[in-house]
């Protein structure tokens, strides 16, 4: 397992080197569910201001938007962007030794269908009011800022919103 996360660390690293990830090179993002809807409230305001073109289809997209970052976004970052699978053949599995017995029963086996481990997609214990832009190809992190709600209603989201928006603006006027 320690050998995947090194390679893993050695392709995104020569990833980084090929093509920077910049805000400026961000045209089109897809925003993951985050907290209390804020995801709602950020499409509305990117397009209406036209920063981003949002899309919501995640193949379409540059970029996502997530309020957390960890194990459980990587995962969803390879559910919805696959990393390619090396170019190179597989070698053919070895032939498998008869089954006896309990091993011969497949219902006794492993299950297909497992349902993924919902701690790893629940935002429940975090800190909120960090947003992140990360580049889907990548993987790396373009862009982040702290803006924490100040409530829970409708219109404390869409003043957060709306200042994460502007800190976009001026950041893309910055450079």
């Amino acid at each position: 397992m320690g050998s995947m996360k090194r390679l893993a660390l050695l392709f995104s690293c020569s990833a980084a080197l090929l093509c920077p990830a910049d805000l400026a090179n961000v045209h089109t993002v897809y925003l993951l569910k985050m907290a209390k809807g804020l995801d709602q409230f950020l499409a509305n305001r990117l397009t209406s201001d036209h920063v981003f073109q949002i899309v919501t289809d995640p193949k379409l997209a540059d970029t996502v938007f997530t309020d957390q970052i960890g194990e459980g976004f990587q995962m969803k970052l390879e559910e919805l962007f696959p990393t390619p699978e090396s170019a190179k053949p597989a070698p053919p599995p070895p032939p498998k030794p008869e089954k006896t017995g309990e091993e011969a029963n497949p219902l006794l086996g492993d299950t297909v269908n497992k349902l993924s481990n919902p701690s790893m997609n629940s935002s429940f214990g975090r800190a909120t009011g960090t947003v992140f832009l990360v580049d889907a190809k990548s993987r790396q992190l373009v862009w982040s800022v702290y803006q924490p709600p100040k409530g829970g209603t409708a219109k404390d989201m869409d003043r957060t919103a709306t200042d994460i928006v502007n800190r976009i603006k001026r950041d893309l006027k910055g450079k």
